[in-house]
């Protein structure tokens, strides 16, 4: 069975700067994975290729068995990827209701219907409810970075990709966050995690690659539980 993601010998960069070296991953349906390296490894370049905000000078990435590295942006969304980026990026002074409905203008997600669609987020985050005519700017961070996965949600896409959901937040609120992703892909939906938050983001994910200098370490496996094991991994992010 071919993968639902299938990114293959990709290098891509910023005018002269060259950020990824011949990246190769795949991501079946059903899973979450989990991007990890440092600062400036290549991880949100990834990201930002597969979307089609970045363009490779060489290789493909495919989605659903389709070539979608000459698209633009638009079309991929149109496709069923949903990219809520580092920062969140929310309107700050629209509300949270006003912030999710901007997520539903592909033709897929007004098809479905935008309250349908709302009233969905509104279940699996509870306290965006109740918060559903608030300026998005004056919530906390936590809540905040629900706003951002919820409307990327509206979408109802078939890949959602979180760079670094745990940025700026506490503890406690990082441990609901993670809950929140793992109950979406217990759902089915595949999802596509950048996180420098290594345990938490491997206990929820099916898998990992490790990016080092732009190109996935070759010395290391993918499956979850093995690199919350791996010596190196615990050496190198967590201090162990």
């Amino acid at each position: 069975m071919s993968s639902l993601l299938a990114v293959d010998d990709v290098q891509a960069g910023y005018g002269d700067f060259k950020a990824l070296f011949n990246i190769t991953l795949h991501v079946d349906a059903g899973e979450i994975v989990t991007l990890l390296g440092a600062n400036g490894a290549g991880k949100t370049t990834t990201l930002r290729v597969i979307s089609g905000l970045v363009k490779p000078t060489k290789g493909t990435v495919r989605f659903d068995g389709r070539i979608i590295s000459t698209l633009p942006p638009h079309e991929i969304v149109e496709l069923g990827i949903s990219h809520v980026p580092e920062g969140r990026q929310l309107f700050p002074h629209m509300s949270v209701e006003e912030n999710l409905a901007l997520g539903a203008y592909i033709a897929r997600a007004r098809q479905r219907g935008i309250k349908e669609s709302m009233e969905e987020q509104f279940a699996l985050f509870p306290r965006l409810k109740e918060r559903r005519k608030q300026l998005a700017g004056t919530l906390s961070g936590g809540e905040q970075q629900m706003v951002a996965i919820a409307r990327g949600l509206m979408t109802q896409p078939k890949l959602l990709m979180l760079d670094e959901p745990s940025l700026g937040l506490g503890p406690k609120i990082v441990e609901e966050v993670f809950a929140k992703v793992q109950e979406i892909g217990s759902r089915g939906l595949t999802v596509l995690i950048v996180e420098q938050n290594v345990v938490d983001a491997l206990s929820i994910s099916n898998r990992g690659y490790v990016i080092e200098n732009g190109a996935v370490d070759p010395g290391l496996g993918t499956a979850a539980k093995e690199l919350l094991r791996n010596e190196r991994l615990r050496s190198a992010y967590l201090g162990l």
